[in-house]
């Protein structure tokens, strides 16, 4: 299945989202799987290389193709461009997990406090 948590500031901006996994179930293919993920990797890497082409912003990205874990973190404020940037990438996660859901894709929103400078510190899940 592919984990996705979208960390959350306190003005409902999306500031950071770690994806891992792989939709299906290990030994176990699943009839839309190669779908699933094929649709998650485009929305997720257009959006981080969207912002990098299309905004200012600073952030950090780290991925790891075989485990199918990809991390991507703004740090420095969040210009219009990228806060629309990362709503439409969550509102297509979002879609793909209402019309798949387990055990594709699961989807947890955490709120974190930030300061730019620091790493996020999780206030709730």
């Amino acid at each position: 299945m592919i984990c996705v948590t979208v960390f959350v500031d306190s003005a409902e901006d999306y500031r950071e989202i770690h994806l891992s996994g792989h939709a299906g179930r290990g030994d176990e293919p699943l009839e839309g799987q190669n779908l699933v993920c094929a649709a998650v990797s485009a929305l997720t890497l257009n959006m981080a290389n969207s912002v990098e082409h299309f905004t200012d912003d600073r952030f950090e990205a780290e991925e790891e193709e075989q485990a199918g874990d990809f991390r991507f973190r703004f740090v420095s404020e969040i210009s219009e461009e990228s806060r629309l940037l990362m709503n439409s990438l969550v509102f297509g996660l979002l879609n793909i997990a209402e019309a798949y859901g387990e055990p594709y894709i699961n989807i947890q929103f955490k709120e974190v406090q930030y300061d730019v400078s620091d790493e996020p510190s999780v206030i709730r899940s």
